[in-house]
C-alpha cells in the first residue's frame, strides 16, 4: 500500500513543483536547473560512491562487519537513481542522501528497526557450512590420500601416413 502511495504521490509533488518553479523562474530556467542537478549529482554519486566502494574492500580486508558501508553504498545508488530522474523534490531527497550525516542517522535507524538473523566471517564448522557424508559437526572436512598425474593420452591430429608411426 505505501508503495502505490509513493507512485501516486511523488510525481503529482514533482508536477505540482515543476509548475511552481516554472512560474517563477520560467520555463528556461527551470530546466536549466534540473538538468545542473542532475549533471552535479552523477558527479557526486561517482565520487561519493567510489569511497564507499573503497570502504567496502577495506571492510572486507580486515574482516570486520560490511554492513555500514554496503548500508551507505546502497543509500549512494539510491540518491543517484533519485538525482538522475527529472524534478525538485526527488533531487533534495537525492542530495540529502549523499550527506554523511544523514546516511549515519538513516543507518542507525535501521540497524534499530532491522533485525539480522545471523552474520559470519571466514572458515565455520556452524550449520552454514557444507559437511561431507558421515562427518560429525565441529569435525574437519578433510580427506587423506595419494595421488599421481597421469597425462591424458595423445592424439594425432591427421590420420598416420606410411613414413611415420603414432
Amino acid at each position: 500500500m505505501w508503495l502505490l502511495l509513493a507512485f501516486v504521490a511523488i510525481p503529482m509533488i514533482e508536477i505540482a513543483l515543476f509548475i511552481q518553479v516554472g512560474g517563477v523562474m520560467g520555463l528556461g530556467w527551470t530546466l536549466a536547473v534540473v538538468l545542473g542537478t542532475a549533471l552535479l549529482g552523477t558527479w557526486l554519486v561517482r565520487t561519493q560512491g567510489a569511497m564507499a566502494m573503497n570502504n567496502i574492500r577495506r571492510s572486507f580486508s580486515e574482516l570486520s562487519d560490511p554492513a555500514e558501508p554496503l548500508a551507505e553504498a546502497a543509500m549512494i545508488l539510491v540518491a543517484g537513481v533519485l538525482l538522475v530522474t527529472p524534478g525538485f523534490f526527488t533531487d533534495a531527497v537525492g542530495f540529502a542522501l549523499l550527506t554523511p550525516p544523514l546516511r549515519r542517522a538513516a543507518f542507525r535507524w535501521l540497524k534499530r528497526n532491522v533485525n539480522v538473523q545471523s552474520v559470519s566471517f571466514g572458515a565455520s564448522s556452524g550449520p552454514t557450512r557444507p559437511r561431507g557424508p558421515g562427518t560429525e559437526r565441529g569435525t574437519e572436512d578433510v580427506i587423506d590420500g595419494t595421488y599421481h598425474e597421469v597425462d591424458p593420452p595423445k592424439r594425432p591430429t591427421h590420420h598416420p601416413s606410411g613414413w611415420t608411426r603414432h
